[in-house]
């Protein structure tokens, strides 16, 4: 008689563990925002109505489509030629702790003045928090205005972040470089 009680109980953690395997835990879409999601969390970061940064979150949402996450923070550059630029901030994630990051680097080009913003960057393809500690290159040049909101892309690998920037200052110019994101302060901004 204990005979079929073991048999039984070890067919139902066998079936437990095959459910569990072929069960997702949650949906992929899921885990990422939604475009009004993202607009209310920008808007509220950056201090402007809905309508001006859904203006801007409209346009990446059409060319990357939903994020799996987003960072929030400040930063600081400046650039006569040569070009630096340090900020810090907030990764967040759904269902998941914030996690302080850091990011920093130069940049090489056609380029001049300084200028302190605000940045909210969506991120695509990120997976696990670890693939975001890594460079990402960029041209400055290439991004776009929309409604007082600067947009560029920065890709490594299937990992795309679209930094939105907004502050003060004077910077023109064009240039190419790369940030590196970190989970320390660092002032090498190799």
């Amino acid at each position: 008689m204990s005979t079929l009680p073991r048999i039984v109980t070890a067919a139902a953690a066998a079936f437990a563990m095959f459910f569990a395997a072929v069960q997702p835990t949650v949906a992929d879409d899921d885990q990422k925002y939604t475009e009004n999601e993202i607009v209310d969390a920008a808007a509220g970061f950056f201090g402007m109505t809905t309508e001006v940064v859904a203006k801007a979150v409209e346009r990446i949402f059409r060319d990357q489509g939903l994020p799996d996450a987003y960072i929030k923070g400040e930063e600081g550059s400046g650039a006569f030629v040569v070009g630096l630029r340090y900020g810090s901030g907030w990764l967040i994630r759904k269902g998941r702790a914030p996690v302080k990051v850091y990011w920093q680097g130069p940049s090489v080009g056609f380029d001049v003045g300084g200028n302190a913003s605000k940045a909210f960057t969506l991120v695509y393809n990120l997976r696990g928090s670890d693939r975001l500690y890594q460079r990402f290159p960029g041209v400055e040049g290439s991004y776009y205005f929309i409604a007082g909101i600067g947009v560029n892309y920065q890709r490594s690998g299937d990992i795309t972040l679209a930094p939105m920037r907004t502050g003060v200052g004077l910077r023109a110019g064009v240039n190419a470089g790369y940030l590196s994101y970190t989970r320390e302060r660092t002032f090498n901004p190799f």
